[in-house]
């Protein structure tokens, strides 16, 4: 194999393996809008995180498997069954507990997700319509008019 040879199948190998991304074009019809741009409404982000804290409050109130049937302060049926099954020597009782365990901590880690979702919907929500109002205000001129035409295209030379 000649030197050259070598040269010009590491470039070609290297074009094939490109780290770049290469976006030739946007489908029309793929729902983000005609321009191509992200868009996402206050509305929707609002619903997204309601939809995100009833998801919530429901798996908080029914997947509670270490606290169902419990009175006040005592340990759910399932944990109370599995200290029963233990205490007399079933081998169940401890897959129990452990059952109970790794339940409870997967639901506290999809209530934290979902809270997350929430309150970081709502944060951006917020946010936006503070960077909009801000933007207004920066956006007028000292007489409240708007600002022109030929003094905003200042701003994105």
């Amino acid at each position: 194999m000649a030197w050259d040879e070598w040269d010009r199948l590491k470039a070609q190998a290297a074009e094939r393996q490109s780290t770049g991304m290469r976006l030739n074009h946007v489908d029309p019809g793929g729902g983000s809008g005609a321009s191509g741009d992200l868009v996402a409404h206050a509305d929707d982000l609002g619903a997204v995180g309601h939809e995100a804290w009833i998801l919530f409050d429901e798996l908080k109130r029914e997947a509670d498997i270490a606290g169902a049937g419990s009175g006040k302060g005592d340990a759910g049926s399932t944990t109370q069954a599995a200290a029963t099954l233990k205490s007399h020597g079933f081998a169940t009782g401890g897959a129990l507990e452990t059952t109970v365990s790794v339940w409870t901590s997967q639901v506290d880690s999809v209530l934290q997700a979902c809270a997350h979702i929430s309150n970081h919907l709502d944060y951006s929500k917020k946010r936006h319509a503070s960077d909009d109002a801000q933007i207004a205000a920066v956006l007028r001129g000292r007489d409240g008019s708007a600002v022109s035409v030929s003094a905003l295209n200042d701003y994105f030379k």
